[in-house]
Parts: structure tokens; sequence; C-alpha cells
């Protein structure tokens, strides 16, 4: 694991304009985004300090709306997601491998979106 478990692993911004969240982020911050990962739903990714992950993408689909979602570091996705769930959270993605990257899953509680991510 880059960061330490319950760190910010990935930080997935999700917007009808990758090109200008991009400019934002390099000119106030310094990052650097790399081409698109298609594993990643074709997202511009930078390596930021500390060694979390930023994400920048379109929606992938026309129902999905721009949001900001954090995926914290975990050592067990399957752990975490049913401490989630017996927590209150609904669960939105079961675990999801993303092969090259680890596994990710994400769950809702009082309106907020959280990711988890189980770096391989």
């Amino acid at each position: 694991m880059v960061v330490p478990e319950h760190s910010v692993y990935y930080l997935e911004i999700v917007t009808p304009d990758v090109k200008a969240m991009c400019d934002l982020y390099t000119k106030s911050h310094g990052w650097d985004f790399q081409s698109m990962d298609p594993a990643l739903g074709n997202a511009c990714v930078a390596h930021l300090p500390g060694g979390s992950l930023c994400g920048i993408r379109a929606p992938m689909h026309s129902t999905e709306k721009p949001i900001v979602r954090t995926y914290l570091a975990v050592a067990d996705v399957q752990a975490s997601v049913q401490t989630a769930a017996q927590l209150g959270a609904r669960i939105l993605l079961e675990r999801m491998e993303i092969p090259g990257h680890g596994i990710i899953a994400i769950y809702e509680n009082g309106g907020i979106e959280q990711g988890l991510w189980q770096v391989r």
C-alpha cells in the first residue's frame, strides 16, 4: 500500500469539463496530470505528494452527476464494506477489481459517497 491504511488513496473528480478541472489543479497546486487511463474510466491521473492519486474524468453515462469522491486505502475491501453496512451505510458498488490497480467498493451514508480501495 502506497499510503497508510485509512488515508486518502484516490481522489476522484467527475466533471463534464475535464480539461478545465485539470488546468485548475495544475495551476493552483502544481499537479501534473498524465494521459487518460481506460481502467479508471478514462481519468487523467496525477500522482500527489505523499503517494495519493487524483483522477479527473468525465461522467461515464448520462445520469452520472459531477462528484468529488475520496477512496480510503484499506487492507481488506470486503471486510471494510461489511463494517460499513453493519454501521448503516448503503452499499452502492460491491467489491470490484480494477485490473492493474486493485479492488474498490463504494458506499453511501447520510448522502455522502465514500470509496474504499485495496491496493494489490
